[in-house]
């Protein structure tokens, strides 16, 4: 199939407790389960995500979690214990559009924001939108927000590892990735370090989303 972008590819290697939790909260599809490794694949446009998840999964034993079909993107989550088996799919799905992994997107980090001792108000507001844990007032929040969307997803996962945190807020699909963390300053900061350091690592094409 001619003209597919390649927007987001990567690869969770270990699903976090929480990052676990949250996606079971919203996946559409099958769940995933603790421990399990996970890809994310956004292309444009939005209907070729059929043929990238016709494509792995007949050639592997992963199970999708998500496949959202925008008018402009779609994207795929796949998710195994056997992280070879999750590796397989991305080839696959690679081999069968003639590309390579370093023709996605860089991820582009547009917010990153740290807001200490959180306003009752405020709170409540972000309770009320979240799909994760709750954040009380007082507490530091943490918000990132990043372009292609299904970074985010990465992103929550190695802040998880970094710190202890709650996950409040995560989406991986759309225009632009958001995510909502909740907890201390002092972990927050180093779920901020996280977060960017995992993103920062992803090599691809030049991302101009500030001209877009």
């Amino acid at each position: 199939m001619a003209g597919v972008e390649l927007r987001t590819f990567c690869y969770i290697d270990v699903l976090q407790p929480q990052t676990t939790g949250f996606l079971q909260t919203v996946a559409p599809g099958y769940q995933p389960l603790e421990g399990q490794a996970s890809l994310y694949v956004e292309v444009a446009p939005g209907m070729a995500i059929n043929t990238v998840t016709d494509t792995c999964l007949k050639q592997t034993t992963v199970t999708p979690g998500f496949m959202i079909v925008e008018r402009s993107y779609g994207m795929l989550e796949v998710h195994d214990f056997d992280q070879g088996q999750v590796r397989n799919a991305g080839d696959a799905i690679l081999d069968y559009f003639g590309i390579k992994e370093t023709d996605r997107l860089k991820p582009a980090v547009l917010t990153s924001e740290i807001i200490v001792g959180l306003e009752g108000h405020q709170a409540m507001l972000i309770n009320r939108m979240r799909h994760g844990d709750l954040i009380t007032e007082n507490q530091t929040l943490y918000v990132l927000e990043c372009h292609p969307a299904g970074y985010a997803a990465i992103a929550c996962n190695e802040a998880e590892k970094a710190a202890n945190i709650n996950v409040l807020e995560m989406v991986a699909m759309g225009a632009y990735g958001r995510l909502y963390l909740g907890g201390d300053t002092a972990n927050l900061e180093e779920a901020a370090k996280a977060c960017l350091h995992a993103l920062a690592s992803i090599e691809g094409r030049e991302n101009n989303i500030v001209s877009e």
